[in-house]
């Protein structure tokens, strides 16, 4: 099973949407904390269902579950945390919510995308959900566009 994600920072709305086709996403589920930011440009959950089906036909779906707490969210990015901190307490968040028994799989069977803000997925908490979720489940192959 092939599972995608991707950032919207420093991707224009051609680039974002272009990569969304390219690859025949069919669903995104967007693991944002803050997802209604004016900074989000084009990706503000109030505009991102819209553009997402009238631009390319893809179903949107916000998974809170899948997202890290306010206080890991500051503690990272406010304070200047440091990235092992945020993982390990994120990769235990994880594992404390069960989320490989509490998100259904079957989201997963048709070409689907986590969205989150960061551009590159190194540092970014959808790339520990794959991870994690492929311990669990075996059978995910991650891309990230």
């Amino acid at each position: 099973m092939e599972v995608y994600t991707t950032g919207f920072t420093k991707k224009t709305a051609a680039e974002f949407f272009g990569a969304l086709k390219r690859a025949g996403i069919q669903r995104l589920i967007d693991v944002r904390l803050h997802n209604s930011s004016q900074l989000a440009g084009f990706a503000k959950k109030e505009d991102l269902p819209f553009f997402l089906m009238e631009i390319c036909r893809i179903e949107y779906l916000h998974e809170p579950l899948l997202a890290p707490t306010e206080d890991m969210f500051n503690a990272y990015k406010k304070q200047k945390g440091s990235w092992q901190d945020y993982e390990r307490r994120f990769l235990a968040l994880m594992d404390e919510r069960k989320i490989e028994e509490n998100i259904d799989r079957k989201l997963f069977e048709i070409p689907t995308v986590l969205l989150c803000s960061e551009a590159s997925a190194e540092h970014c908490h959808r790339r520990l959900v794959l991870e994690y979720l492929q311990t669990k489940w075996g059978n995910l192959e991650i891309i990230h566009l």
